[in-house]
């Protein structure tokens, strides 16, 4: 159909940033991407893109007919998906945007699983931990902790994560290990920097949960530098235990004040525009996850919640 390869040459040059990349994508030359987009620019009378040697630059009313014209295309490959789906395996490629917490330390060490079980389905992951916006990304599937705040999409909950207190034998062993929640004040605690929240950490108290503001000569702007700082025996951290379990399961770290500790439950979702669940990639990602992950098997055993 004339239209839907018009749409798709203008929208899969503006995903990528010029023909050339858009080409590839597609199978055809630079040259046929670029007529296809002058052709419906003719037939609309308008002009979608300024082109310099350089990039691409939507006018505004590209830049109108792009948002309308994606959520064209991912309708009819819906469509076109729901119609097969009973007869086809799950192929093509799947696009997934996750946070770098889930995504570094669980997601990316599961996806040979995956791809060994839908061999016909490649893989793209971006990681970021700002919440972006599907559509506009050309993600297929996002997961996401915490509160959902996008109700547009569609959400599956694939489980609930929990922050851990600890910090390596080695720290504990030469400055000691705290009883009692105030006793963190005597101690280097690693924190996120420039997030004042995460500086009070929740306990259990018989009034109720109380937080605690901790200090430490360190900071740092991401998770995974604290779980390394930690390990070295730089102080106490903490974190989402889908990081740190699996250096609590082999010794490398140890839980602390586990007893008074407020976990607080964070949910992780997948999330996926309007229409995806019924893309058998997607339906297949999301089952693989909730079976991998519902349980939580990286959860810490025996902590009070």
């Amino acid at each position: 159909m004339t239209l839907p390869t018009d749409m798709a040459a203008f929208v899969r040059a503006v995903e990528k940033g010029g023909f050339s990349s858009a080409a590839r994508d597609l199978g055809l030359t630079p040259s046929a991407i670029s007529k296809l987009v002058t052709r419906m620019e003719d037939r609309l009378g308008v002009r979608l893109l300024n082109r310099t040697t350089r990039r691409l630059a939507l006018t505004p009313e590209g830049e109108a007919f792009f948002h309308r014209t994606q959520r064209i295309l991912a309708d009819i490959e819906e469509a076109e998906a729901e119609v097969t789906r009973f007869r086809e395996r799950p192929q093509g490629k799947l696009r997934v945007n996750a946070g770098h917490a889930f995504g570094a330390h669980q997601l990316v060490p599961a996806l040979p699983e995956f791809l060994a079980r839908y061999p016909d389905i490649e893989v793209e992951i971006t990681m970021t931990d700002r919440v972006v916006d599907l559509m506009e990304e050309g993600a297929d599937l996002g997961i996401r902790s915490g509160h959902l705040s996008d109700s547009s999409l569609i959400a599956r909950k694939i489980c609930d994560m929990e922050r851990v207190i600890c910090a390596s034998p080695g720290y504990l062993g030469a400055r000691g290990t705290p009883r009692k929640p105030g006793q963190l004040a005597e101690h280097e605690c690693i924190v996120i920097a420039n997030t004042p929240a995460l500086r009070r950490w929740p306990f259990l108290t018989a009034n109720g949960v109380k937080s605690i503001e901790v200090n430490g000569r360190v900071t740092a702007n991401n998770a995974d530098t604290l779980l390394q700082l930690a390990l070295m025996g730089a102080g106490i951290i903490r974190l989402a235990d889908v990081i740190v379990g699996e250096a609590i399961a082999s010794g490398r770290l140890v839980p602390v004040l586990a007893d008074v500790h407020h976990a607080e439950a964070l949910p992780l979702h997948a999330v996926f525009p309007q229409g995806r669940h019924r893309s058998p990639r997607v339906a297949a990602l999301v089952d693989f996850l909730v079976e991998k992950f519902a349980q939580a098997p990286w959860r810490v055993k025996g902590r009070r919640r």
